[in-house]
């Protein structure tokens, strides 16, 4: 069973331009598209796209635009009644450049209803015996009436209902998790997922810099980084590196860390490519893979997703017919 939190959901309207956007200038639209989204929706939606048990927890009243988008995909939700649902924009020009501008969200929670309804959920999916493993995913910005540690707090309170917790989240929200995780072994997720931005953010360093050199095959300083936040009790980092592939650290008796290669693949829009890496994991790892076959998956996914137009997210038959092979570093 897979689990998806999304505190702070929207609705992705995706703009085509037929040409490079002009700032300050007039765009014409050649067509649009409304699809709800979140991270952890963008995960539900892949994870059910793959025949997999999945139910997505939405902040949001089950009428209206946002619910009716989420249901016509199909996939399985739990809505716990909330405030107006963000829309959030992105411009995508006819060379694969997408602009995204992303709304704050509602202010008028403080995320106590939602960590009430995910608890309860969590206690009925072990209640019914559910055959495991269990996952929660809690992804996403968090909307600004939330506390900073809310995710920190949300994965202390999976692990004590028996769940894996896999973390996809930026700011302050990131620097929290990592600084209660210190404090408090059971708010430390099994999976943290950043970029090699939001990696710099927490340990320090150039993003920018990691991502360059993994580029051109050295790995040192991402892995350097990655292992440092298994140092501080996380059970495993995922690094997503845009058109490089993916790292993974993970920690048995000693640290082990793949690598996998991106394929070679002509991008249209890398809308919703991150979130279809961790849910390309969190798949394998529901499906008892190992750790280089749930890196491959999550690569696979996530190279797939950049193929595809706007927000559209990767189905079984978009994957590649062989999978990425991740190796040693």
């Amino acid at each position: 069973m897979i689990i998806t939190v999304t505190p702070n959901p929207s609705i992705d309207r995706t703009q085509r331009l037929p040409a490079p956007l002009d700032v300050g200038g007039v765009n014409r639209v050649v067509s649009g598209t409304d699809q709800a989204g979140g991270k952890g929706v963008n995960v539900a939606t892949v994870a059910h796209h793959a025949g997999e048990d999945v139910i997505a927890v939405v902040p949001s009243d089950s009428t209206g635009d946002f619910a009716e988008l989420l249901r016509d995909g199909g996939v399985p939700v739990r809505f716990v009644g909330g405030g107006a649902v963000r829309v959030n924009l992105t411009l995508s020009d006819a060379d694969g450049v997408t602009t995204k501008i992303n709304s704050p969200g509602d202010s008028s929670t403080d995320g106590r209803g939602l960590a009430d309804a995910v608890d309860q959920l969590l206690s009925e999916v072990t209640g019914r015996g559910v055959p495991g493993p269990h996952w929660l995913v809690l992804a996403g910005s968090l909307p600004p009436g939330f506390p900073d540690d809310w995710y920190a707090r949300m994965t202390a309170t999976a692990h004590e209902q028996g769940f894996r917790v896999a973390v996809d989240t930026s700011d302050a929200a990131l620097a929290a998790l990592v600084d209660l995780s210190d404090r408090n072994p059971a708010a430390a997720p099994d999976l943290i997922k950043p970029n090699s931005h939001e990696l710099a953010q927490i340990v320090g360093g150039d993003g920018d810099a990691m991502e360059q050199a993994a580029g051109e095959g050295d790995l040192s300083a991402i892995v350097d980084a990655a292992t440092a936040l298994l140092d501080r009790g996380f059970g495993a980092t995922l690094v997503s590196l845009g058109a490089a592939g993916a790292l993974l650290v993970t920690r048995g008796g000693d640290t082990d860390a793949l690598f996998c290669p991106s394929p070679r693949v002509s991008a249209v829009s890398t809308v919703g490519a991150g979130d279809s890496t961790l849910a390309g994991y969190v798949i394998g790892a529901v499906r008892g893979e190992d750790a280089a076959g749930r890196l491959a998956l999550a690569v696979a996914h996530g190279s797939t997703a950049v193929t595809l137009p706007g927000t559209t997210l990767p189905r079984p038959e978009d994957l590649p017919t062989t999978l990425p092979e991740a190796r040693s570093v």
